[in-house]
């Protein structure tokens, strides 16, 4: 039975019925971050049950609507310069109902309910293609993933230079192989062919669960090199490559939440507080369409599973859509942009 950190979740282990569906969960091999996602997404439900004095296993769509207002009105503890200051994402809401709705199916498989008050939205005829469109509870907004432009990416990387051995390949290596935290903080060095530059992404560390092995640039073999040397002061050891340097945590694997501190760190010191530890995923994957990959490649890369989460990735700018879309006219449409032209200067 894999373990739970019940603790965190206070109000969820008072639930027979909770406690049993999150073991569910994380026997059944989910990633540790999704089991600590759903926990906290359901210990939040049923804070605002136990506020309207409703046991959660008989909540209505009235209580699930309440839950919702309480999201969009919370206050940030760290709100960024682009963000409001209270209310939660639409994604992060509509990954909290997510896991009330999986919790709300258990309860009905199991026979304690008939319904779930979450359900999957209606479909609206006429609507999308093929003429029906489903409908979520709440609606979803599909916002463009920010990436730096090169100035600002500069400015990442010279501030980087004052960060220590382990957090400068850190960094290279989330850029060059778009590793997502989980995947760079689970390598080991067995993942590592310094013969060859490439990297082994484990399938149990990736989000889709498919393995992939991916190349990483000769500079970043350069800074590998060094940082191998460095990591036999801490231990001789095989199994993690990137190791903790503090006095409380020496020599043990560090954790992704260390590395979202660094990063966080160096998004205050160069002012960019949109910089977090997926901006480098997006915009390798944004470099290597603007590159010339094919979309299959880019995906294939990536470890998705569909292209449409790889077109969600790839974050191509205005300018460069106005460059392709000009090349494109004056090499295939260029008799109708003349004519075009020509009527909207007689005109």
């Amino acid at each position: 039975m894999t373990s739970i950190k019940w603790g965190n979740y206070p109000l969820l282990a008072q639930s027979t019925n909770a406690t049993i569906w999150l073991q569910i969960q994380a026997d059944l091999k989910l990633a540790r971050n999704t089991v600590d996602a759903y926990g906290r997404a359901v210990e939040d439900f049923f804070s605002v049950c136990e506020q309207l004095a409703v046991p959660p296993e008989t909540a209505k769509r009235e209580h699930v609507a309440a839950y919702v207002q309480e999201l969009s009105q919370r206050p940030l503890a760290r709100p960024k310069e682009h963000q409001a200051p209270i209310g939660l994402a639409n994604a992060t809401l509509q990954q909290r109902l997510t896991a009330v709705r999986l919790f709300f199916d258990h309860l009905v498989e199991a026979g304690i309910r008939r319904d779930n008050p979450v359900g999957r939205g209606r479909y609206v005829a006429g609507k999308g293609f093929g003429g029906a469109r489903e409908r979520g509870l709440i609606p979803r907004y599909r916002k463009l993933p920010w990436i730096p432009n090169d100035d600002e990416w500069r400015t990442i990387l010279v501030a980087a230079q004052d960060e220590p051995l382990r957090n400068r390949l850190m960094l290279a290596f989330s850029y060059d192989a778009a590793l997502r935290r989980e995947e760079l903080c689970s390598l080991t060095v067995a993942d590592i062919d310094p013969s060859q530059r490439l990297l082994r992404i484990r399938a149990e560390t990736t989000k889709s669960r498919w393995e992939r092995v991916v190349p990483y640039l000769s500079e970043t073999g350069k800074l590998l090199t060094a940082y191998l040397r460095h990591r036999k002061l801490l231990s001789r050891q095989s199994g993690a490559l990137f190791l903790s340097e503090s006095r409380r945590n020496h020599a043990q694997p560090i954790s992704i939440w260390s590395w979202s501190k660094i990063i966080r760190r160096l998004a205050e010191r160069t002012g960019l507080s949109r910089f977090t530890t997926h901006t480098t995923r997006h915009l390798c994957l944004t470099d290597l369409a603007r590159a010339g990959w094919d979309i299959h490649e880019i995906a294939r890369f990536a470890g998705h599973r569909s292209i449409q989460t790889t077109l969600n990735y790839i974050h191509l700018s205005g300018r460069e859509l106005a460059a392709k879309l000009d090349a494109s006219m004056s090499s295939v449409h260029a008799w109708r942009v003349r004519l075009i032209t020509e009527v909207s200067i007689e005109a």
